[in-house]
């Protein structure tokens, strides 16, 4: 697999350990321990070339994929390209051999067999490819004021207002009565056009300043504009449906069998003058998906069969046959005992399997603010720049501590610099983690922390993504 690298470092940047503390002397010669330490202040050389580069290839890899379809074909394109092959009927379990495997274009799991027999359990890192962001209702296109516009609704939690003023990209696919798949992409390109959902101008907003802050922008508010030249009989909507039809091929009742997602358009940038951060959308969660994908390609022959769980629909509460809650996982873990064991299978063996397989359901979290620093109880926050956060929910959501010392055990062994993360006042469960547990698999959670979590434009550091994509390798290979 050959990964683009990028040779425009513009400034020395910092270093990586596993967990390190700052320490001073008082007046009276006592050390006095003031924190932890970034992440960066111990990487060598290399390491920050690699931190870089790797970056580099997170944000062209995000470029392009937008949404979980996108997320899925650009992957299986990469996993190609290391040697996965889609796993069929005829595909053999021989230790080392790579598979992939695609449930229904939306989730993707990469296999890479081990030498242990599978009922002696899986290694599975899982994390989700959906993102918050708008989609076409079943029939969108309407008129208003001179405008055609779009009605959409929202794929999880988002706040209104940063969707408006901004541009934006439809993205996604259109399926036909007659099998055909039409895919449609307009606004990632330089040459496209772009939509947008224009606010009020604050002359003319007098009646909407006292809405909250959740309110600003109200659901059926957020309706970009399509176009606005009207047609010969003075439609604009007819003209559009027209356009549609010679450009796409489709009809307006096709978009009832269309999934079209409203994306920001903005392409990944560097943040800051030092270049540590990025400010990318859909971080959450194709960045820990990402990481998973360039971790299990790094495995040769692992002891345990490694997995690479990347899964739709997190963000609406795991559900449909394409989200953590289905039966794929476990069944297509079946399979692949059934396979090895040349059809000399019953329950028990999976059972056992489950039972002996140990996951890291990986998602990211918001982290410490530097205007907002009070939402967060400071000993117990993330910090971007500073690693791999687990994360301790309370309220029996945490993995049981053994589990941890485990996880604890191979990111130190590894130098993968890690923290923790609880947020103040409240316990709360996790992300795909409860999906997985319930099936009676080990589970821990861990991510990295971002500034604008379910933003437009969420901002990450570069040294915490290479943290997990380490973290995640580290996990496949550990040999307790």
């Amino acid at each position: 697999m050959q990964f683009k690298i990028f040779n425009r470092i513009r400034f020395a940047m910092l270093a990586i350990p596993a967990v390190f503390v700052l320490a001073s002397t008082n007046v009276f010669g006592q050390e006095v321990v003031e924190g932890p330490k970034p992440a960066w202040s111990s990487l060598s050389d290399s390491e920050r070339r690699d931190v870089l580069a790797f970056a580099e290839d997170y944000k062209d890899f995000m470029s392009r994929a937008k949404t979980e379809l996108s997320f899925v074909s650009e992957a299986v394109r990469i996993a190609r390209d290391a040697g996965f092959r889609q796993l069929t009927p005829a595909s053999d379990m021989r230790p080392g051999a790579r598979y992939y495997d695609v449930n229904r274009d939306r989730t993707l799991t990469l296999i890479v067999v081990g030498s242990n027999e599978m009922t002696s359990g899986f290694r599975v890192v899982g994390a989700h490819v959906d993102s918050p962001r708008l989609e076409l209702k079943g029939r969108p296109l309407y008129e208003a004021e001179g405008f055609a516009l779009f009605q959409t609704y929202r794929h999880g939690g988002i706040k209104n207002y940063q969707w408006v003023n901004i541009p934006l990209a439809l993205v996604g696919h259109v399926d036909k009565k007659d099998g055909t798949r039409v895919p449609v992409s307009v606004g990632l390109d330089d040459d496209d056009p772009i939509f947008i959902i224009p606010d009020l101008s604050p002359h003319v907003d007098h009646d909407y300043r006292e809405r909250l802050n959740r309110d600003v922008i109200m659901g059926e508010e957020m309706d970009p504009i399509i176009a606005s030249i009207p047609n010969e009989e003075n439609s604009i909507s007819d003209a559009v449906l027209s356009y549609l039809a010679s450009e796409y091929g489709i009809e307006e009742e096709d978009l009832v069998s269309a999934e079209l997602a409203i994306v920001p358009a903005m392409a990944p940038r560097d943040v800051g003058f030092d270049r540590s951060l990025m400010a990318v959308y859909g971080q959450d969660d194709k960045l820990s998906s990402f990481t998973a994908l360039r971790a299990i390609m790094e495995q040769g022959t692992p002891a345990q069969t490694s997995l690479a769980f990347l899964v739709d629909n997190e963000e609406v509460g795991n559900v449909n046959n394409t989200g953590s809650n289905s039966d794929y996982l476990v069944d297509l873990m079946s399979e692949l005992i059934f396979r090895q064991q040349n059809g000399e299978y019953n329950d028990m063996d999976l059972r056992r399997a489950l039972k002996n397989t140990r996951v890291v359901s990986s998602d990211v979290n918001p982290g410490v603010h530097p205007t907002y620093p009070a939402v967060w109880e400071a000993g117990n926050a993330p910090r971007l720049g500073f690693g791999v956060n687990l994360k301790l929910y309370g309220g029996g959501f945490n993995a049981n501590s053994e589990y941890i010392a485990w996880n604890r055990a191979y990111l130190d062994d590894a130098g993968v610099a890690w923290q923790t993360a609880t947020y103040k006042g409240r316990a709360s469960g996790g992300t795909i983690g409860n999906s997985l547990s319930r099936r009676n698999m080990e589970v821990i959670d861990y991510g990295i922390p971002l500034l604008s979590i379910h933003s437009t434009y969420a901002v990450s550091s570069k040294v915490d993504v290479h943290m997990l994509y380490r973290a995640m390798n580290a996990f496949y290979q550990y040999d307790d």
